[in-house]
């Protein structure tokens, strides 16, 4: 059963004509009628002339305009770059310390780099990150001998980025209480991401039918592209 709120939100918004990311935004902000700061998330859908289950997208964005989000990141190295980890503001690091603490149930964290050397050891801890998506991965970035990078990159703002099975690719790109210009900022550098990642699949045509702009608890709108990719 329906809140009132939720009655009181446009209905069949899906069904409109597709239309810019400029416009949408305004709209869609307009719903967020609840008390806490909605998320507004972008929907992907992958061209349905594609098999999607050989479409296995995994990678990461930076958001210029940030997340909103505050992320614990921890760091697995060498005893030669642990000041580099503190310095660029890991709030856990370690070599083999705390890969034990990882193996004893301490996961507190968020997020998890590493450097290649290390990765021998960790990998034996698959079972225990792995279902909680914490492994480490270099396609994300977080298997580094670059750890301040790494570090700052997680810290100033990241999202991951990866299509379900049904061929579906969700990101949030802010809040409501983000600016326009940064919720902007956010959505390019998604499509910019997505649009180097098509070369990199075995995609016949476009990667992406069509895009929906909705927040947490709004309706969605179907977006425009500028152009098709």
């Amino acid at each position: 059963m329906s809140s009132k709120r939720f009655n009181k939100l446009p209905k069949d918004t899906n069904k409109l004509k597709p239309d810019s990311i400029e416009k949408i935004l305004s709209e869609v902000k307009k719903n967020c009628t609840t008390k806490f700061d909605e998320a507004i998330d972008l929907s992907f859908q992958i061209n349905n002339k594609q098999k999607k289950n050989e479409i296995s997208l995994r990678t990461v964005v930076n958001m210029p305009g940030g997340t909103g989000k505050k992320i614990k990141v921890a760091v697995i190295c060498e005893e030669s770059k642990v000041r580099d980890a503190n310095d660029s503001g890991a709030d856990m690091v370690g070599g083999d310390d705390l890969i034990e603490k990882i193996k004893g149930g301490e996961l507190n964290f968020e997020k998890l780099i590493c450097t290649p050397s290390m990765m021998i050891k960790l990998s034996k801890l698959g079972k225990v990150l792995g279902p909680k998506g914490l492994m480490p991965n270099p396609k994300l970035g977080t298997v580094t001998d670059d750890i301040s990078k790494a570090v700052k990159d997680a810290k100033s703002g990241q999202a991951e980025i990866r299509n379900d099975k049904d061929g579906n690719i969700g990101v949030s790109i802010g809040k409501k209480s983000f600016s326009d210009e940064n919720l902007l900022k956010n959505f390019k550098a998604v499509v910019d991401v997505l649009e180097k990642e098509k070369s990199n699949l075995n995609v016949k045509g476009d990667l992406v039918r069509q895009v929906f702009l909705t927040s947490t608890m709004g309706v969605s709108y179907k977006l425009k592209l500028e152009k098709s990719f």
